[in-house]
């Protein structure tokens, strides 16, 4: 018997499943560093780790990553898997990071200099595979993240008043 596309997008409404888009992303990495470069990566994952991503059971909170013996590898919580068994992942394991040598060479030579840190910034899918955005990043000192406050108070409070004078 044939339905056709209408009753299968009827079905499937409200099914939601994160196979594509922003997972989880890391807002406090924005307020506790100067971002200065990103790169995208792979991320060498288990099967149970995968599928508890994309339920969305990632968090990027407390993460970081680092270069060991030429390789990146990153620091994260991925939540163990919901229908999983005995053999579900370790929760805060580490997992290597997909790079190219030369970026790999360029990240280890800012993480030479003195207060440069490696941090993830957010996690996604892209064409079915998880992709991680990681930032060589400087710590922000006290006065910088209140400057960056006022500068988004001040921000706020302009767009408000653009907002009323156009009504």
């Amino acid at each position: 018997m044939y339905f056709g596309f209408k009753y299968l997008f009827y079905f499937l409404k409200g099914y939601k499943v994160m196979s594509e888009g922003v997972v989880a992303t890391n807002k406090k990495a924005y307020h506790d560093y100067f971002i200065e470069d990103t790169y995208e990566a792979g991320i060498q994952l288990l099967g149970t780790e995968i599928k508890s991503m994309r339920d969305g059971g990632v968090s990027l909170k407390d993460g970081h990553a680092r270069v060991e013996g030429g390789e990146v590898f990153l620091y994260c919580n991925i939540s163990p898997y919901k229908a999983g068994n005995i053999n579900n992942h370790e929760q805060g394991r580490r997992r290597k990071l997909l790079l190219h040598r030369e970026e790999i060479y360029r990240i280890f030579g800012k993480m030479q200099e003195k207060g440069y840190n490696l941090v993830p910034l957010k996690v996604y899918f892209k064409r079915g595979m998880a992709k991680v955005e990681v930032g060589v990043a400087k710590g922000k000192k006290l006065y910088d993240k209140r400057e960056d406050i006022k500068k988004r108070d001040a921000g706020r409070e302009v767009a408000q008043a653009f907002r009323e004078r156009q009504k």
